[in-house]
């Protein structure tokens, strides 16, 4: 067992959690670390044969899971599933492995990847679409095929069968969905920061977590004991009986404080001087709506649809989708439940849909415009969306708008499948609401037109701040740079929450001759503004937000009574005094200063 020692990274998740580590390795039976050390003449026959038998496993495992999905499916979604078994059938790809085996003498793992890897550089390398996006299959079978040759068994989240602390190099958003909530009790990674979808998902899980901690799954062992701090960001190893008793002391009073805090979740979030804000939550799947209820969430600001596309290998069907947000619509009776539509690319992937690799992903082909591309794919979530709006009160809102024109493509889709709906007898909400996430600065720069066309306003931040300021928002080598309160981001949410306010600039000229871009259309209703960020669960952003003027925050669950207890003890005027001096400012430091202060002085116990 190695010493005691204490590791300084960003906390992501809050909560104390003490317990044993779990290194995980999502890749293992991939091409990782695979030495090309040389094989006897005598081995040679061994590792054909290895490859061999590894080869018809494989073929046996692919035929049951197709038979599988052909019972529960049905056919047509097994069908996948003949391409995969193709690949196995493939006799050049055959031949040189057992060439590299038979004439190179390398063993059978070794000789595999050094094929794999040409092949899968080449489908990557293939300019017609259809057959470069189907690098994911070929992926598929190829680590199916790699883990039979090593014999390896793959470690899984979902089969945990202790309380465990999970260390990880990342956590892709399809392995956090499917983790085994009830044994994963922390979560630490290398890679990615307060936004990045581990951290998202911690929160709405209520997992403690630290993401950033550099070089980590060298540090850790497997078993040794940590005590983990998502709200400091401190992990320590191995910790001295005084360490654990002082952490299970603090563990007690942050269970005493939640408790405290759920007794006054049903009270309207209302300032000392009346002013009303909304108070929402993020949510990832259904079943998370009730919880988000019992915290005292006033609807659901953001339901993040991708993850019901995730981690399956066929696309969820107009029916299965509808079931989803009719669910979630259930849940919430006459709340909000706006549904966004479709947001995979960047960092979040579905292997249904074989969104092909890109050299920069956050700025490719993603979201609205995949789905304006993909409009079988759209209309059907569109539909589905429509068909819940009768259950509750949902409304529909478009990620990564860049343009004017996306929204009205979008609008133009969802009009569409408004038409086959009625023509095929099915009910919905003919007014439903819908929105624009304002995520990318072309969108906040001509908020005011975008109003035009949105009922309301999401300022997305996760996303704005790393557009606006070019850190990769997952990049632990950049994540000390990803700063919401620098002045250029404060200035953009301002500028965004006027325009949808409809809230004129003194003089509405430029100079003499030219009139200003940002005097608003005083003939427009205002529309309302909510942050579905994760800046909104930090209480010191949540109050220079109020300050701003904004009107609903969508948080994690868990930082709902929290936001309540602040808005409930603040002042909006002097929220408001406070985010005027904030504007003026050019040092984020200077800024937060200015906002911890401001909090000191309220009385939160009340």
């Amino acid at each position: 067992m190695q010493k005691q020692r204490q590791i300084k990274a960003i906390g992501t998740s809050e909560g104390i959690v003490i317990g044993k580590a779990y290194i995980f390795s999502p890749i293992a039976g991939e091409c990782f670390g695979v030495q090309k050390i040389k094989i006897s003449k005598e081995q040679i026959d061994n590792e054909i044969k290895r490859f061999e038998k590894a080869l018809n496993k494989t073929r046996d495992e692919i035929e049951a899971v197709r038979n599988e999905a052909a019972k529960k499916a049905g056919l047509k979604h097994a069908q996948i599933f003949d391409a995969h078994l193709l690949i196995l059938e493939d006799k050049v790809f055959i031949s040189q492995i057992k060439k590299l085996i038979t004439e190179q003498q390398q063993s059978a793992s070794a000789a595999f990847c050094s094929v794999a890897k040409e092949y899968l550089e080449s489908f990557e390398g293939i300019s017609d679409k259809y057959f470069r996006e189907r690098t994911a299959d070929v992926k598929d079978v190829f680590r199916r095929l790699h883990h039979n040759i090593t014999g390896k068994k793959k470690k899984s989240l979902a089969e945990l069968k202790s309380d465990v602390i999970v260390i990880a190099h990342d956590l892709s958003p399809s392995e956090t969905a499917t983790m085994h909530k009830e044994r994963v009790i922390g979560l630490v990674t290398e890679a990615g920061g307060p936004t990045s979808h581990t951290a998202i998902m911690a929160r709405a899980m209520e997992i403690p977590a630290v993401t950033g901690a550099h070089n980590i799954t060298e540090i850790i062992h497997e078993n040794d004991f940590l005590i983990l701090d998502g709200s400091e960001g401190i992990i320590i190893i191995n910790p001295s009986e005084k360490q654990i008793a002082e952490y299970k002391h603090k563990q007690q009073i942050a269970i005493e404080r939640k408790v405290r805090l759920l007794t006054t979740k049903d009270e309207p979030a209302v300032t000392t001087d009346g002013q009303r804000i909304s108070l929402l939550a993020n949510i990832e799947i259904p079943e998370e709506a009730e919880h988000a209820i019992n915290q005292g969430a006033e609807g659901i600001g953001l339901y993040r649809t991708e993850f019901f596309f995730m981690n399956r290998n066929d696309l969820p069907s107009e029916d299965e989708q509808y079931e989803a947000y009719a669910h979630v619509a259930r849940a919430c009776g006459d709340k909000p439940v706006v549904i966004r539509t479709l947001d995979l690319g960047g960092d979040k992937f579905a292997s249904s849909l074989n969104i092909p690799k890109e050299m920069n992903p956050f700025m490719g082909w993603r979201a609205i415009r995949m789905c304006l591309e993909r409009t079988d794919i759209f209309k059907a979530q569109l539909r589905a969306i429509l068909r819940a709006s009768e259950v509750g009160n949902v409304r529909i809102m478009f990620p990564m708008i860049a343009t004017v024109q996306e929204v009205r493509a979008a609008k133009k889709i969802v009009e569409e499948a408004k038409k086959e709906l009625r023509n095929e007898g099915k009910t919905f909400n003919e007014n439903i609401q819908i929105g624009v996430m304002i995520e990318i600065p072309s969108a906040a720069m001509i908020a005011d037109i975008l109003a035009e066309e949105a009922d309301f306003f999401s300022i997305g931040t996760n996303d704005l701040i790393q557009y606006c300021l070019a850190v990769d928002r997952v990049n632990e080598k950049t994540a000390h740079m990803y700063d919401p309160l620098n002045i250029a981001v404060v200035r953009m949410i301002k500028l965004v929450i006027d325009a949808a306010h409809n809230v004129s600039y003194t003089g509405g000229k430029c100079d003499n001759s030219i009139e200003c871009p940002f005097a608003w259309n005083n003939n427009r209703k205002p529309i309302k503004v909510c942050v579905c960020g994760e800046i909104a669960s930090e209480p010191i952003l949540a109050y220079l937000l109020l300050g701003l003027g904004i009107d609903e925050l969508s948080t994690a669950s868990i930082s709902i009574p929290q936001n309540k207890q602040l808005l409930r003890a603040s002042s909006y005027e002097t929220a408001q005094n406070a985010a005027a001096i904030a504007l003026r400012r050019y040092n984020s430091n200077d800024i937060k200063d200015l906002l911890i202060k401001q909090i000191l002085n309220l009385n939160l116990e009340k």
